[in-house]
């Protein structure tokens, strides 16, 4: 007998849905992509090129389902959409992988997981970061008592192409629920991992948009020849040391007959965007256990790594993701052991691949779900008093969020 083949939709046919999600799930033997929801028909079409074949097109989630006896949706779409395209396809019996975060809020969180529990479907968190290699031999060492008790985590993320936040949704607060949730929702869940999930406390958060705003132009301005307002637009395009140049633009799903469809344009000038989320920060995690983590993020780098110091009562550990290493220095000793981790083929240094493996042992019943919503909702949490904190200037106690 054949294996079975789950049909699945994908919500939200832009880059990571398409790229990361669609074209692997494609070439599974127990899976097809049978349909994509999107509200730009131009989108959707580009995306079914990049696929190589063309699943059935929809614009709204409930006639995707309506229509397609789907086992299974991703949810790929704006941080903002997560919350309703969630409820709607558990609402109507399909399981769901939802990229992170969850939901913006807390309270989008407890929705989603109150419809999981009605209609008894899976849905799982795509913390991609918990299938990278480095980081799950460091989980490994740390269950394994290399360090002992954990009580001190530290996070610097350098990304360079995370300035392009500031020309794309991400940039605005109402869609992203700010950067400390499009983004740090991965950093918080892998600190609340690696501590065996206790519940945080209290947390403070300190960001701004210190560099790309319209005082801070890398470049001499012309008078009467206006900066932007797209790149592939832009007059400066040749010297500007930040263009955000998409190939062959024209020819693309971020072509101006897709503006066109919805107003959506992907290469705003990150300078002179509208914008309220920010370029550089750093927040400040404390646990019920007294354990303690900081998390800083820059966009303003010439590189791009993941760096974790992770300090224990028996050792320190020091992570890099780009150079694939773990330094682990012992408590009371010289000596200094060094992990080097191969290379894994697949985006996101090879976790892509094997977090929708492990979505699809969850539903083949091979596998339980280990990356819960509850999870998803503690690292929304975080994020979320995290933007509370920086823009209100206070520590933020976590427990307001869920009164």
């Amino acid at each position: 007998m054949s294996e079975q083949k789950f049909k699945v939709g994908i919500i939200g046919a832009g880059s990571r849905g398409i790229l990361s999600f669609g074209k692997t799930i494609a070439t599974r033997n127990d899976a097809q992509v049978a349909a994509l929801c999107d509200p730009n028909q131009v989108r959707m079409e580009f995306a079914a090129r990049e696929l190589g074949f063309k699943p059935n097109f929809y614009t709204s989630v409930e006639a995707m389902i309506a229509a397609e006896k789907l086992d299974a949706v991703v949810i790929t779409s704006p941080d903002f959409c997560h919350e309703a395209n969630a409820v709607a396809a558990l609402s109507n019996g399909v399981n769901v992988l939802i990229d992170k975060p969850l939901a913006i809020t807390v309270k989008g969180c407890q929705n989603i997981i109150r419809a999981a529990e009605k209609a008894g479907k899976s849905i799982m968190m795509g913390f991609n970061l918990r299938h990278h290699a480095v980081l799950k031999k460091l989980k490994k060492l740390i269950s394994e008592g290399a360090l002992g008790r954990v009580f001190l985590i530290e996070n610097r993320e350098f990304y360079n192409g995370g300035r392009t936040y500031m020309s794309r949704w991400n940039r605005l607060y109402a869609k992203s629920g700010g950067l400390w949730i499009h983004k740090g929702s991965h950093d918080f869940d892998i600190f609340n991992w690696l501590l065996d999930f206790p519940k945080p406390v209290k947390v403070s958060a300190f960001a701004g948009i210190d560099v790309l705003n319209p005082e801070h132009i890398p470049f001499a301005v012309k008078p009467d020849v206006p900066v932007g307002p797209t790149c592939h637009q832009c007059a400066y395009k040749e010297i500007c040391p930040d263009v955000y140049k998409i190939d062959d633009i024209q020819n693309s799903p971020w072509s101006d007959r897709a503006v066109d469809s919805d107003g959506y344009s992907k290469d705003l000038c990150m300078y002179t965007s509208d914008k309220d989320t920010h370029d550089n920060g750093i927040a400040i995690v404390e646990y019920e256990n007294g354990a303690k983590a900081s998390h800083l993020e820059c966009f303003i780098t010439p590189m791009s790594d993941r760096l974790y110091t992770v300090v224990g009562d028996r050792g320190q550990a020091e992570v890099s993701l780009e150079k694939r290493t773990i330094i682990i220095r012992p408590r009371w000793s010289q000596e200094v052991i060094t992990h080097h981790i191969p290379e894994i083929e697949g985006g996101h240094g090879g976790a892509d691949p094997l977090l929708i493996d492990a979505f699809f042992k969850v539903l083949k019943g091979e596998e339980k779900n280990s990356s819960t919503t509850e999870h998803g909702m503690w690292s929304t949490a975080i994020g979320q008093a995290a933007e509370i904190s920086r823009r209100e200037e206070r520590t933020v106690r976590v427990a307001e969020l869920f009164q």
